[in-house]
């Protein structure tokens, strides 16, 4: 099995990700009041509250709910990636507590999907992930939930596919450090190639 989790288990992954979905996107609600504004990081006036752009033609609304979560609360993220010859090694963790159990969602998600290879399409995605979708029969995936945050570790012998993964680590580091403002440079210079 290419995917395997350490601590917690299988079973204790799903239900992290369904208390996720129950309370982290109740409590983000709550928090927020339901009160929208429209600008963006970057003064571009992207749309903050609804964020149209994280739907996908094959996404869940919740997995869009979940990443609007992530985006919104990007200052409260944490994150060391470290690349391997073969891959990379992540750390990422969230200070808020909510925030750091739809995190553990999203990313199990993820790489649950990377392992179907059932791409969510999600509008503003990166073509980054497209050999993942393609060639995931490739990636070894290993997944902790340790005192350090959520680990994830990747590796592959296809060297195409390693270049990708290290890209993308950076890519989703930007993110963390910047939020939607990450997303708006990065479409800025794929749309500038």
């Amino acid at each position: 099995m290419r995917f395997s989790l350490r601590y917690p288990t299988l079973r204790s992954i799903a239900l992290i990700a369904t208390i996720s979905v129950a309370s982290g996107v109740g409590a983000y609600a709550q928090m927020n009041h339901g009160h929208g504004h429209l600008h963006g990081a970057d003064g571009t006036g992207h749309d903050e509250m609804r964020m149209p752009g994280l739907r996908g033609e094959n996404a869940t609304p919740e997995e869009s709910q979940e990443l609007a979560i992530l985006f919104r609360n990007f200052r409260t993220l944490e994150r060391v990636v470290e690349n391997l010859p073969d891959g990379i090694r992540t750390v990422t963790r969230s200070t808020n507590p909510e925030v750091m159990e739809v995190l553990v969602s999203h990313v199990v998600g993820m790489v649950d999907r990377v392992e179907r290879q059932d791409d969510p399409k999600i509008i503003i995605q990166s073509p980054t992930l497209d050999i993942f979708f393609d060639r995931a029969e490739t990636i070894s995936n290993t997944i902790e939930v340790t005192d350090e945050g959520i680990v994830v570790t990747q590796t592959s012998d296809d060297p195409d596919v390693v270049n990708a993964l290290q890209l993308h680590a950076q890519e989703v580091s930007a993110m963390a450090s910047q939020g939607m403002h990450a997303v708006h440079m990065m479409m800025m210079q794929r749309a500038g190639n």
